[in-house]
């Protein structure tokens, strides 16, 4: 049976919803219709490149498109505002991430999801990095046996849209989903040291800790260092990765040990030279990706998308994190 053509729309077109047009106007079986935002200028830009109408309401947009979904990559503090008079029009949203400034905000738009009975998908973009998907398969393969760390390392300059946002939120909140993603279960316990060292109006650095129970995991994200840093480390009991968020790779490393017992009766562990292998990947961007799973859940329900709950624990970790920078406590997930 052919699918029917999927009629999208963007609201928001800065630096991420230009992207987003972008791939919307290249995959088959999705046809872009239109682009909104509040600047004429850029947005008929936009509309121009990909050959669709451009409209400065988005709400006009939605009047007179028929849209069958949307794509929200406004400033966070409008997702609340913008996702709800979108859903309830009928049209199924992605939201870039993080789904909404407030857990309450989030809250109201996943009922309100659920109750017009249309798709909420969130853009937790790392997810679908070729490289990560395909250390989640070495995950559920049990190469690395028991897992007990992850380590990551997400650093570089502050980027001049993200205006309101701060690192932990707009940062941190990418590795938080990718860890949740990979051991497939959220932390008990959150613990950050935050700071403001070259912007006085927002965090622009932190040092996040999170409590698995078996598995500890330490996250360190900033806006200041002069070079773009996109790394993280897996460590378990019968190997070891490196992974590349950028470059799209990560080398193994299988342990060699064998285990035994010293002249004096005493239990030993003897490790010798570990087996190194570069993991080969197709490189691919993570928004097509992404966007194309989207797309095809929204037509056969076989493609995978962030789910609204995935997205609300997310938040929730990252405002714990900031809370715990605040008061110097360890706190507790609860959602």
């Amino acid at each position: 049976m052919k699918k029917k053509i999927l009629k999208v729309g963007v609201i928001g077109i800065g630096n991420m919803g230009r992207h987003h047009a972008r791939i919307y106007s290249q995959l088959i079986g999705v046809s872009l219709k239109a682009v909104a935002d509040i600047s004429a200028t850029a947005g008929r830009v936009i509309a121009k490149r990909y050959n669709c109408k451009f409209y400065q309401s988005y709400k006009k947009m939605l009047a007179e498109e028929k849209l069958n979904a949307v794509s929200i990559a406004v400033p966070t503090h409008l997702h609340k505002k913008v996702a709800l008079d979108c859903i309830n029009q009928g049209v199924s949203v992605f939201i870039e991430k993080p789904i909404s400034m407030t857990l309450g905000d989030a809250q109201q738009i996943i009922q309100a999801a659920r109750k017009q009975k249309v798709t909420l998908a969130v853009g937790h973009v790392e997810r679908f990095n070729p490289a990560v998907q395909k250390l989640k398969d070495f995950i559920k393969q049990g190469k690395f046996g028991k897992i007990t760390s992850i380590w990551i390392k997400r650093v570089g300059l502050f980027p001049p849209q993200a205006k309101n946002a701060n690192v932990i939120t707009d940062l941190a909140v990418h590795d938080i989903d990718v860890c949740n993603y990979l051991l497939a279960q959220k932390p008990k316990r959150v613990y950050a040291k935050a700071g403001k060292a070259l912007n006085s109006r927002r965090l622009d650095y932190a040092s996040i800790f999170l409590d698995y129970g078996a598995v500890d995991v330490s996250i360190q994200v900033n806006w200041i260092t002069p070079i773009k840093i996109r790394k993280l480390s897996i460590t378990g009991t019968k190997g070891y990765a490196e992974l590349d968020y950028i470059n799209q790779h990560f080398k193994m490393y299988e342990n060699n040990y064998q285990k035994g017992f010293d002249s004096y009766g005493d239990f030993i562990i003897k490790f010798g030279t570990p087996k190194v292998e570069r993991i080969k990947i197709k490189t691919e961007e993570p928004l097509k990706l992404e966007l194309q799973n989207f797309s095809d859940y929204l037509q056969s329900r076989k493609g995978i998308i962030v789910s609204g709950k995935e997205a609300l624990v997310n938040l929730e970790v990252a405002l714990r994190a900031i809370e715990s920078h605040k008061t110097a406590r360890i706190m507790d997930v609860k959602t």
